[in-house]
C-alpha cells in the first residue's frame, strides 16, 4: 500500500469559553490514501469541521499531530504552513466563499496566480479545470449568474486548480437540493479520480457517502468506521 497522503495523528479541540469547556476531538486517528475518497458522517457538532480545519492547517488543535509529506504541519511556521496548503490542499465549504466579482475563470485562477504562476498560465489551468466539471460555457459568468450547483462546481475547480494532494469537503452539497447534489457529488469525484486526490467529505448525506470509497465517523471524538444501524 502507498503512503498516506495525510496522516491525522491523536488529534485533540478542546473549545473553552466562559468557564466552559468542550472537548470535540479526544485523539482522532486517520490516513487518507492517494486517489481515496472517504466520506466523514456524524451528527452537528460531533466535531467533522474541527477535524477537516486541523487537517487543512487552517486550525491549530489542542494537541496532535497532522503528518503530509512526512512532516507535522502543526509544527511549522505560518509561512510554511502557508505555503502547504497553496501547494497540497484543496478546500471546498458548504457556502463556495466566491468572490462575487469575479467571473468563474477568474474566480478559478486566483489560486493559481497566488501561488505564483504566470497570468496566462493560470487562466489556462482555471479553463481546463472548469471544462473538466462541464462549465466550459459559464467561464465569464459571475457567481450571481451561476446556479447554486454551478457556483459549487466552480469552488470544486478552485479548490483542485494547483493540483493538490489532499482535498477537504465541509459538507459541499448541504446547501443544495437532493438531484443537484448528486451531480456535484459526481464532479467532485471524477475531478478527484482525475487529479489522483485524496479526499476527506464530511456529509450528512449517508446515500452519498456510501458511494465513497469507504465511510468514518467521529464517535465521542475519535474516528470510527461507519455501520449502518440494523434495520
Amino acid at each position: 500500500m502507498s503512503e498516506p497522503a495525510l496522516s491525522i495523528r491523536n488529534l485533540v479541540r478542546i473549545y473553552e469559553t466562559e468557564g466552559e469547556r468542550l472537548e470535540v476531538l479526544r485523539g482522532a486517528d486517520l490516513d487518507l490514501y492517494p486517489g481515496e475518497l472517504v466520506g466523514l458522517v456524524g451528527p452537528s457538532g460531533s466535531g467533522k469541521s474541527s477535524l477537516l480545519h486541523a487537517a487543512a492547517l487552517l486550525e491549530k488543535p489542542t494537541a496532535g499531530e497532522v503528518i503530509i509529506e512526512g512532516r507535522d504541519g502543526l509544527l511549522l511556521s505560518d509561512r510554511q504552513r502557508t505555503a502547504v496548503r497553496r501547494r497540497q490542499i484543496g478546500f471546498v465549504y458548504q457556502f463556495h466563499h466566491l468572490l462575487p466579482e469575479l467571473d468563474a475563470l477568474e474566480n478559478v485562477a486566483l489560486p493559481r496566480r497566488i501561488a505564483g504562476a504566470r497570468a496566462s498560465e493560470a487562466r489556462e489551468a482555471a479553463m481546463e479545470r472548469l471544462q473538466a466539471l462541464g462549465l466550459g460555457q459559464r467561464l465569464a459568468h459571475r457567481p450571481g449568474q451561476l446556479s447554486g450547483g454551478e457556483q459549487q462546481r466552480v469552488a470544486i475547480a478552485r479548490a483542485l486548480v494547483n493540483k493538490p494532494q489532499i482535498l477537504l469537503a465541509d459538507e459541499p452539497t448541504g446547501n443544495l437540493d437532493p438531484n443537484t447534489s448528486d451531480q456535484v457529488f459526481d464532479a467532485l469525484r471524477a475531478a478527484c479520480r482525475d487529479a489522483g486526490a485524496a479526499a476527506l467529505v464530511a456529509t450528512h448525506n449517508l446515500a452519498l457517502a456510501e458511494r465513497m470509497d469507504r465511510v468514518v465517523t467521529l464517535v465521542e471524538g475519535v474516528v470510527r468506521p461507519y455501520e449502518r444501524p440494523a434495520g
